[in-house]
C-alpha cells in the first residue's frame, strides 16, 4: 500500500425506502494512494462517496480515522476531519473569480479595525491561491478578477479540484473529474490528481472512464447493484476484466479479488 491506512469504513448500509443504495460496502483508504470507483449507474458509487463526504448518513455501519470511530454528519465534519469532495458539478460560482471561489464561505478578515466591519481581506486570498496553483502547476490565466463562469471547462475543472486540494489534508473525493472532457483538458487534470497524490493527500475518484482507472489507480473497488463485488489491486487491472466485472460476465462473484 502507499502508506498507513486512514479511514476505515465497515458495513455501510443504505436504503431509500424499498431501494437498496448500499449493502455491507467495506473501504479502506491508505495515506497517499489513488483508489479508484468503478461501477454500472445505480452500483452505489455516488452514495458511498455522499456518506465519506458527510452529505448522506448511512443507516448503519461504521467509520474509522486514525483507528478511531468517528461520525461525519455533514461535510463541514468532513472538511474537519481533512476530507473534501469535487462533485460532478463542481458547485462553482459562476460570478465569482478564482479567489472568491477557493475561498468562498472561508473567507478571512482584515484584522483589527476591519474585523469589526467584517472585511475580506483579498490581498491574502490572491496571494495563497496564486502560490497554491504554482505548486499544483494549473494554468489559470488570473485569480482575480477573471470570473470563473467564463473559463473552459477544464479550467473549471482545474479551479474546482484545486480548491479541494487547498483544504484536504487528508482525503479528496472526486465525483467523475474527467466526464465531461476532451481529450487534452482530461490529461491536464489526470496530471493535477497526480501533483496532489504527491502531496501525501489520498484520493478516491469515481470513473467510468476505464483507461483513465488504468492509467492512476493503486487498487480498484467494483461495485454493482450497492454491493462491492471485487477490488483489484494495479497488477490485477485490465480494461476486459473491469468490463466483466462491472457488468456481471465475469464467472464467480469473487468478494475480494487479490492484495
Amino acid at each position: 500500500m502507499a502508506g498507513k491506512r486512514i479511514l476505515t469504513a465497515k458495513q455501510l448500509n443504505k436504503s431509500y425506502g424499498p431501494v437498496t443504495a448500499l449493502q455491507s460496502v467495506d473501504i479502506d483508504i491508505y495515506e497517499g494512494e489513488l483508489v479508484a470507483i468503478v461501477g454500472d449507474n445505480g452500483a452505489g458509487k455516488s452514495t458511498l462517496i455522499k456518506i465519506l463526504s458527510g452529505v448522506v448518513q448511512p443507516d448503519s455501519g461504521t467509520i474509522e480515522m486514525d483507528n478511531k470511530p468517528v461520525s461525519i454528519r455533514s461535510p463541514k465534519e468532513a472538511a474537519e476531519l481533512g476530507i473534501e469532495t469535487v462533485y460532478q458539478d463542481l458547485a462553482l460560482a459562476p460570478n465569482l473569480d478564482v479567489a472568491g471561489n477557493v475561498y468562498l464561505g472561508r473567507e478571512p478578515i482584515v484584522k483589527g479595525l476591519g474585523s469589526f466591519f467584517g472585511i475580506v481581506n483579498r490581498r491574502s486570498m490572491i496571494k495563497r491561491v496564486e502560490e497554491e496553483l504554482r505548486l499544483l502547476e494549473v494554468n489559470i490565466p488570473s485569480v482575480n478578477g477573471l470570473e470563473v463562469g467564463s473559463m473552459s471547462g477544464g479550467q473549471r475543472q482545474a479551479v474546482a479540484i484545486a480548491r479541494s486540494a487547498v483544504w484536504a489534508s487528508r482525503i479528496l473525493l472526486m465525483d467523475e473529474p474527467t466526464a465531461a472532457l476532451g481529450v487534452r483538458e482530461s490529461e491536464a487534470v489526470l496530471r493535477l490528481v497526480q501533483r496532489i497524490r504527491q502531496r501525501g493527500i489520498s484520493v478516491v475518484m469515481i470513473s467510468h472512464i476505464l483507461p483513465h482507472v488504468i492509467q492512476l489507480a493503486d487498487r480498484v473497488i467494483v461495485m454493482r447493484q450497492g454491493s462491492k463485488i471485487a477490488e483489484l489491486t494495479s497488477e490485477n487491472l485490465s480494461h476486459d476484466r473491469l468490463i466483466a466485472m462491472i457488468v456481471g460476465y465475469e464467472a464467480g462473484e469473487v468478494k475480494v479479488v487479490a492484495e
